[in-house]
């Protein structure tokens, strides 16, 4: 069962979770901390809520401005800074002192920068369609922000923007859901923190385990950005998800799960 739960972090602004947690929890399993990305709410993580929420304690996190609550923060709040404050935020309230951060595109930014400010809370990483910078990410940003005020309402981007992500036709409606229910103001400033942040100087700082996994089709973070990512963090391996687009953990759950579940057991974070 997958309760949802509200919080308010320090800053005032609104955000939460989606929780799976199993009646006994064994004291080797890690807690899985699922981070979205900017399109995206927390619900594109319940097929792994599902799938993990029997044998471990699972909390999939709602990111500030995300159109999950509302009222919207002031879009100066919503920042990596201040996404990173939303996890510990939700961590807390919930007496959660270490976890395994699974991130996926935005959400990997955030399992950066949240572990230069808490790395001794993290047993591992696991980030999916992620990147330590992005090239030229400031003009990227731009490109979008432009392709949102050119279409004028979020559900029209939506539509739009779900055309480019190479989504299995399946996903289609559940992308263009998520998306649209974010705000203008909250979704560009979402943006901004998405594609502009550089963290290629602190990779080798990472001392847990990583797995850098990636869609195998997917056409917006290039396979050289997951790469560039594995080969900073001392202890990274890197996985395909096998016909998946960008938001992997959705497109092909079954295999991105194995993906998980296999690199969590080895290394006794799950039995």
């Amino acid at each position: 069962m997958i309760e949802s739960l509200r919080f308010t972090a320090p800053d005032g602004a609104n955000t939460g979770a989606r929780v799976a947690a199993p009646k006994a929890v064994r004291s080797t399993s890690t807690t899985l901390v699922f981070v979205h990305g900017v399109g995206s709410t927390a619900a594109i993580w319940d097929r792994q809520l599902e799938a993990f929420g029997n044998g471990v304690a699972c909390v999939a996190i709602e990111l500030r401005g995300n159109g999950a609550y509302k009222p919207d923060p002031d879009p100066s709040r919503i920042t990596r800074a201040g996404f990173a404050q939303d996890v510990t935020t939700v961590l807390d309230a919930l007496h959660i002192e270490r976890f395994t951060l699974v991130g996926c595109s935005l959400g990997g930014v955030v399992a950066l920068e949240l572990y230069g400010r808490a790395g001794q809370r993290f047993d591992a990483i696991v980030t999916l369609g992620s990147f330590a910078r992005y090239p030229d990410g400031e003009r990227v940003a731009e490109g979008i922000i432009a392709a949102v005020r050119d279409a004028g309402s979020m559900p029209a981007f939506a539509q739009r923007r779900a055309a480019q992500l190479g989504l299995p036709p399946q996903r289609i409606n559940e992308t263009i859901e998520q998306m649209a229910c974010k705000s203008m103001p909250s979704y560009i400033a979402s943006t901004k923190a998405t594609w502009t942040g550089d963290y290629a100087g602190m990779l080798s700082s990472i001392v847990v385990p990583a797995l850098v996994s990636y869609g195998e089709r997917d056409p917006v973070v290039p396979l050289a950005l997951s790469e560039e990512l594995a080969a900073g963090i001392p202890s990274a391996q890197m996985a395909a998800v096998e016909g998946a687009g960008h938001v992997a953990n959705a497109d092909n759950p079954a295999a991105f799960n194995a993906l998980l579940r296999g690199f969590l057991e080895r290394l006794g974070l799950m039995q």
